[in-house]
């Protein structure tokens, strides 16, 4: 079998290549290439690590027939064309954690540079002024910051901002009452921290709803004489208003590190009073080069070699850990996912994917993803578990996940549950020897059967003589049968007959069965 291959197209510490070739792939470092020749190479490679000048476009995702993953050593993914990925069923992944401390340190920098005017000063000073009662600054203890945003980074800065003897006030919708404790913070909306928070400081990425989340109104909310950071992302401030309000006084200090627009070459802050900035330098320091250069190649490479997942942006995690635990749940959940996507017919509105017993405590995303990956194969040949939730979300299809702790009559189940146009339709399997996926329940007939190569199903009458005639036919046609499964709700009433057979089933033997007596559904599944 052969080593996946990766690229590295951007310059990043060079112990990621060498992390690469010990967990087992093959490792590229071709840096600053044009877009038309990255197009012409990227078709070579399983992964393809990069930082912010490679440019992921969908022109270069087209040519990347074989890529599977993309890893950003860095935080911010605005290089990526994700939609696009997904749609390819390409993972993307970032490094959230690699500089983190870098960025928040930054963050408690510009702070300290605001309350001391240190910029200044420095310029002044240098210049022979010696300005020594031109600046008058503030103290930080006991003032008040206001965190928007108190995720990893925004966290950080909290804990460092408690250090210093700050009161901490954090604005986060996906901010716990139970978290907030546990930092030692506390939650409040919006325009509270506006109001009360002395220094504002900004740890969210830019989304349809952060953007310009300090807006002229929200400016005009917060307490006069308060100073503002943004280590985040460009496009969270409206820089016009900030400016106005650094001009008349109202915000005392601003300090950004990002802009909307980069590289920053002009900007309406630039030159504005009690106002700081940095060339993007959040993340710049050598520790955090080097951490998120090394996180990149080893998630990538864990993905590629293991099929671990870690810091995926769209599709759920998986660690090493849990992949081994959960490959069998997964290899289950594809079957009977393809199994439903074969025999339901029409649009699908709404499927129900319920784990039971041992499933329950399991993370249940990736089965999930694997349940919509092998159903969703009734629309393309191309399907995984990335693109496989996009397809269903793109068809307008609703899925619902269902937990249920308790034991049924196996240890562990996997219930799948679709409406159609039929109405409600139900599959249901298990493991047997922890191992082995099996069929116990098709459209409420309890079956046992593998699922597995080629198959055939039929529901008939009840009838003396019916599996013989089946059998016959197929040995008359030279088809071999493997397994035999029946079932039926009661005798005399609906039967199920599923056997696995050595072959595809030609269209005219299928004909040949449909027309026999007491069919009344033939449908051939492969798997």
């Amino acid at each position: 079998m052969s080593k996946p291959r990766v690229l590295i197209s951007d310059k990043m510490d060079p112990n990621a290549a060498r992390i690469f070739e010990e967990n087992g792939c093959d490792v590229d470092v071709i840096t600053g290439e044009t877009p038309e020749q990255l197009i012409a190479r990227i078709g070579d490679y399983d992964g393809l690590a990069i930082r912010s000048s490679t440019k992921v476009t969908k022109e270069v995702l087209d040519a990347a027939t074989n890529l599977k993953v993309i890893g950003r050593a860095g935080i911010g993914v605005d290089n990526v064309d994700i939609p696009c990925a997904s749609s390819k069923g390409v993972v993307v992944m970032n490094t959230p954690f690699g500089n983190s401390i870098t960025t928040a340190e930054h963050a408690i920098a510009m702070i300290f540079a605001l309350a001391r005017q240190i910029p200044d000063a420095n310029t002044q000073t240098q210049q022979g002024l010696w300005p020594k009662n031109g600046f008058m600054g503030v103290e930080v203890t006991g003032k008040t910051l206001g965190l928007i945003g108190a995720g990893n980074i925004g966290s950080i800065v909290a804990s460092r901002a408690l250090g210093l003897k700050m009161k901490v006030v954090a604005f986060d919708p996906f901010l716990s009452a139970e978290r907030a404790v546990e930092m030692g913070v506390e939650k409040v909306e919006l325009d509270q921290l506006l109001a009360r928070a002395d220094f504002i400081t900004l740890h969210t990425p830019l989304t349809a709803e952060t953007k310009n989340i300090l807006s002229a109104e929200n400016l005009a909310k917060t307490k006069k004489g308060v100073r503002i950071v943004n280590c985040a992302r460009g496009g969270l401030i409206d820089e016009a208003a900030l400016r106005e309000m650094l001009e008349n006084g109202h915000v005392a200090g601003a300090a950004l590190d990002v802009f909307a627009v980069e590289p920053a070459k002009e900007n309406v802050l630039f030159g504005a009073p009690n106002f700081i900035c940095t060339p993007h330098l959040g993340a710049s320091t050598t520790e955090a080069q080097v951490n998120v250069a090394l996180q990149v190649a080893e998630q990538l490479s864990d993905y590629l070699v293991n099929g671990g997942v870690t810091n995926a942006l769209n599709m759920p995690s998986l660690s090493a850990e849990e992949a081994p635990k959960l490959k069998p749940y997964m290899a289950l959940a594809e079957k009977l996912g393809s199994l439903v996507g074969q025999l339901a017919h029409g649009n699908l509105s709404r499927i129900g994917i319920e784990v039971e017993g041992h499933a329950a405590t399991l993370n249940i995303k990736p089965i999930t993803g694997a349940v919509l990956s092998g159903l969703m194969r009734r629309y393309s040949d191309t399907v995984n578990m990335v693109n496989a939730p996009f397809l269903a979300k793109e068809r307008g299809m609703e899925v619902r996940e269902i937990r249920n702790e308790r034991e049924g009559a196996y240890n562990t189940l996997i219930r799948i549950k679709v409406d159609t146009e039929q109405g409600e339709k139900t599959v249901a399997g298990t493991l047997f020897g922890k191992s082995q996926p099996r069929l116990v329940d098709i459209f409420g007939i309890g079956i046992e059967a593998d699922l597995d190569g080629h198959m055939l199903y039929i529901v008939n009458e009840d009838a003396p003589g019916f599996i013989g005639r089946i059998g016959s036919i197929l040995g008359e046609a030279g088809i071999n049968i493997g397994t035999f499964h029946l079932g039926r709700r009661e005798a005399g009433g609906e039967a199920v007959l599923l056997l696995s057979v050595d072959q595809a089933i030609p269209d005219d033997v299928l004909k040949t069965i449909c027309d026999a007596a007491g069919v009344k559904t033939v449908k051939a599944l492969s798997f």
